[in-house]
């Protein structure tokens, strides 16, 4: 079991598998993207399946897969097949911006990984294009429905920018009301590989419930785990849910339960933290796995309490893009 050095039990890992993007969206990178990592510099699926194997050993239970965009990779599903034969890993979920994720609906079905958040930050086209610097809605629209209607556990995240898609906000909403889905509005964060700085937003999520509550004023709260990193609400009569997710204001961190490890192998603690060590070079090594097993130790015995705290320790953390910290 991974217990941190503020006694919180770490059981859940982010596991980014790449840090390539085919979206461009404008508050995660500049138009002409980031320096992504060469081939070499990121883990192998092979190093995937060994890396996950050693923090299961340790107490993970949970690996939720992100990127980039984990779909980038062509041999993304040899990971996922291996990740269902291992013993104690009670949850696999995929975070996806939806525009690859078509062909492999049905082996996702039959495997049985039906937990997947999809990235959309609007519901109209052209916000949705303009945001993203692409033109792939109607390919995410599609697969969206899809695998809402083919029994999917489907969250959609949104992020509220000023500016560009709060008018999306209420809109958005109406899938909840017709499908079992739950729409969570995410606080946006100043990771966007330095192409914009800001100390304060205008959308936290007291603003964002206010503008719900306006239209829909009868909703409730609804219980959801101490570790949730979302407060989740019922409307009356809606099939799904909604939520918010105070990422910027970072009200959740006191049961913070998760640990992130990056394509290239940074073990990081907190998004609000630089990475603690790499496991990379290690996974190349002799004796790696006690090694691996050594480090993660000790990145997670010195944890920050709060991402204020580690805001407050590690100066220039904002330069980093999303994209490359695994969300």
């Amino acid at each position: 079991m991974l217990i941190d050095n503020h006694n919180r039990v770490i059981n859940y890992l982010r596991l980014a598998v790449t840090d390539r993007c085919n979206l461009r969206c404008n508050y995660c990178m500049p138009s002409e993207g980031i320096n992504f990592a060469k081939n070499d510099k990121l883990f192998t699926i092979e190093e995937l399946c060994k890396l996950s194997e050693i923090m299961i050993s340790q107490g993970i239970d949970k690996i939720r897969i992100t990127g980039g965009e984990p779909f980038v990779r062509k041999d993304l599903m040899v990971l996922l097949r291996h990740l269902k034969s291992l013993e104690g890993l009670k949850d696999i979920s995929i975070t996806t911006n939806a525009t690859l994720i078509g062909p492999y609906i049905d082996e996702l079905k039959a495997l049985g990984i039906k937990n997947i958040n999809v990235s959309l930050d609007a519901i109209d086209k052209a916000t949705f294009e303009r945001i993203t610097r692409r033109d792939q809605y109607d390919t995410v629209h599609n697969n969206l429905i899809r695998l809402v209607t083919e029994g999917f556990n489907v969250r959609i995240n949104f992020i509220a920018l000023e500016g560009q898609n709060t008018q999306d906000i209420l809109p958005i909403l109406e899938l909840a009301k017709h499908y079992n889905v739950c729409v969570r509005y995410l606080e946006e964060m100043p990771f966007n590989g330095g192409s914009k700085s800001f100390k304060t937003i205008a959308w936290d999520y007291r603003i964002i419930l206010a503008h719900i509550k306006e239209v829909h004023p009868d909703y409730y709260r609804l219980e959801s785990p101490e570790t949730s990193t979302s407060i989740n609400y019922k409307i009356p009569g809606f099939k799904g849910t909604f939520g918010v997710i105070p990422s910027f204001s970072r009200t959740f961190c006191g049961s913070c339960n998760r640990l992130r490890i990056s394509a290239t192998g940074d073990v990081i603690t907190c998004l609000y933290a630089k990475a603690s060590t790499n496991l990379r070079d290690i996974m190349r090594g002799a004796d790696s796995e006690e090694k691996i097993k050594e480090q993660v130790l000790k990145a997670i015995g010195s944890r920050a309490k709060t991402g204020f705290e580690a805001q407050e320790k590690y100066k220039g953390v904002f330069s980093n893009s999303m994209t490359s910290i695994g969300g």
